[in-house]
């Protein structure tokens, strides 16, 4: 007995195309839409995508479909740098709807996310839409390339050393150096003060003969 699958694998086995996300242009009407019976324009959907594959698109809707509800989808595909075309493109073929969820608390003009399948899309158009896609990810994937995260180092506060001694204190440890008041750094010498002890024995010396 085949066992069904769920988890992840299912979920990257139903979408199987390449997907990327990007803003086209697009519209969805449904039959009633496009044979004009649809009342009030509710049939219609002029909006843009979120992202998108060669297998469908999620884009944000102003009203709700039913899924399993037939419908034609329009979308606006750029030129591709080093395609066949030479301009944008109109993407033109029947789909349907897979979901239609409303957002919570969202009180924008497009409160829902609709998700429709391509099932007609002629095979040229198909081609055209993997290169797009191929070619934005490669365009994400340079941009990630060319600014990396930056890294969370040690950040050194104004006036400290990385050991954490401050210029003044380091200053005052080395002869010459100037403290940051500005004075010359007070130094010792060991031959200095054997004069001075051997001087003041002898002056003792003196005052008691």
């Amino acid at each position: 007995m085949a066992m069904k699958r769920s988890g992840p694998d299912r979920g990257r086995e139903r979408r199987g195309s390449e997907r990327v996300d990007a803003r086209l242009s697009m519209r969805v009407e449904t039959a009633a839409a496009y044979t004009g019976t649809a009342a009030g324009g509710s049939g219609r959907i002029v909006t843009e995508s979120q992202n998108i594959s060669s297998s469908g698109v999620y884009c944000h809707a102003s009203h709700y479909l039913a899924p399993l509800s037939k419908v034609q989808i329009t979308i606006i595909l750029p030129r591709v740098p080093g395609g066949e075309t030479n301009g944008q493109e109109l993407l033109k073929c029947d789909g349907i709807v897979v979901r239609c969820d409303q957002r919570k608390a969202d009180h924008s003009d497009t409160p829902y996310e609709l998700a429709c399948m391509f099932t007609a899309l002629d095979p040229t158009l198909r081609k055209r839409l993997e290169e797009f896609v191929t070619w934005r990810n490669l365009q994400a994937l340079r941009a990630a390339l060319n600014n990396p995260p930056r890294k969370v180092g040690t950040v050194v506060r104004p006036g400290l050393r990385p050991g954490g001694a401050t210029a003044s204190s380091a200053a005052s440890r080395k002869p010459g150096l100037k403290a940051a008041g500005g004075a010359p750094a007070r130094t010792t010498s060991s031959a200095g003060e054997k004069k001075v002890a051997k001087s003041a024995k002898s002056s003792a010396g003196r005052a008691r003969g």
